[in-house]
């Protein structure tokens, strides 16, 4: 069972889908000098070999490519020692195989070093099985040609972090190798922040809350995430009621950590499932709810407001967007 709290809703977020930059094809063996003593493993690698980013580290140590003394090692947490040796095998470059698409896109910002998109309900990210192109990506080669960050070394060039196909809002890219390395880290610290908007069915009985509770898959669905007793990764959701309906409520979520699916897992472990969602929704929505409420495509979920550091000049910025047609629809008719 999720641990549900009282919550002052003031936490940070950090999302972990972050797009490691490109493999340098290549071993790399070193020893671990007096200043790692007591440093997580991942940091002291990332201190220890500057051109590698902390989120690449923990890739490849993920991908079981790194040994510590002649043993494999995946925990990126582990305490790293003075003295102890170290081996990378770094993949080699892949070939990007997205292909540029003049595909539309709504920019509410760019410059030289990055963009903010506003992504629709309906569109991929990356170009995966059943899905090779008409992405975001195919858009962004596009729109920024060999500008962008990653292009010709990544499945996903540019991306920091991503949404799910059917979730809508503010998402950030980077143009750069520069940006890319400074927004990775911001998620990695939680200095960039988004909120979420989100229909729930039914209303949480505190106004106010933090949801706990470790996200795997499903034992019983490989295709589903769940909340799971053994193994999973940690997950913490904060949320607040914003405006409450009678078969259902607006609510504003933020995550402290960022796991597939976590908003729709959570909700949907605490008894409110996101209206729409195809995968953790009600089989059957109550009788006298909205018809459009029964019928809605996708998951409602949107994502509205994103802030962060500026990669070059440290300022900070902050975003907003308003719910997609129709979810602001949806809330006409639920209030």
């Amino acid at each position: 069972m999720p641990k549900v709290t009282e919550d002052t809703f003031d936490d940070l977020e950090r999302d972990e889908e972050i797009q490691a930059e490109p493999g340098l094809g290549r071993r790399i063996e070193i020893v671990l000098s007096e200043t790692a003593e007591g440093q997580r493993l991942d940091r002291a690698l990332t201190a220890a070999l500057p051109d590698l980013s902390r989120v690449r580290v923990q890739a490849m140590l993920a991908e079981g490519r790194v040994t510590r003394d002649g043993a494999l090692i995946a925990d990126a947490s582990a305490r790293a020692r003075p003295g102890q040796r170290i081996v990378i095998d770094i993949p080699p470059p892949v070939t990007a195989n997205p292909q540029p698409q003049n595909i539309p896109l709504k920019i509410v910002f760019e410059d030289e070093e990055m963009l903010v998109i506003d992504k629709p309900a309906g569109m991929v990210v990356h170009p995966g099985a059943g899905n090779p192109d008409h992405t975001l990506v195919n858009a962004l080669l596009f729109h920024c040609g060999d500008q962008l960050s990653g292009i010709g070394g990544v499945r996903r060039p540019g991306i920091v972090h991503r949404l799910d196909k059917d979730t809508s809002g503010l998402m950030v890219v980077a143009k750069t190798d520069r940006a890319h390395s400074s927004l990775s880290d911001q998620l990695q610290t939680r200095s960039l922040k988004r909120i979420y908007n989100a229909v729930v069915w039914g209303r949480p009985m505190s106004a106010t809350g933090r949801i706990e509770g470790n996200i795997g898959r499903s034992p019983n669905d490989r295709k589903r995430m769940a909340l799971v007793v053994h193994g999973g990764r940690p997950a913490v959701t904060h949320y607040r009621i914003l405006q409450p309906f009678k078969a259902a409520s607006l609510i504003e979520c933020r995550l402290e950590t960022g796991r597939t699916h976590q908003i729709r897992v959570h909700m949907a472990h605490l008894g409110h499932p996101l209206v729409g969602d195809p995968v953790y929704g009600l089989k059957r929505p109550p009788k006298d709810a909205p018809a459009i409420a029964k019928s809605l495509p996708r998951q409602a979920l949107h994502a509205t407001q994103v802030t962060f550091l500026h990669p070059l000049t440290k300022i900070e910025m902050c975003y907003s967007s308003t719910v997609s047609d129709d979810l602001a629809a949806l809330i006409a008719v639920m209030s």
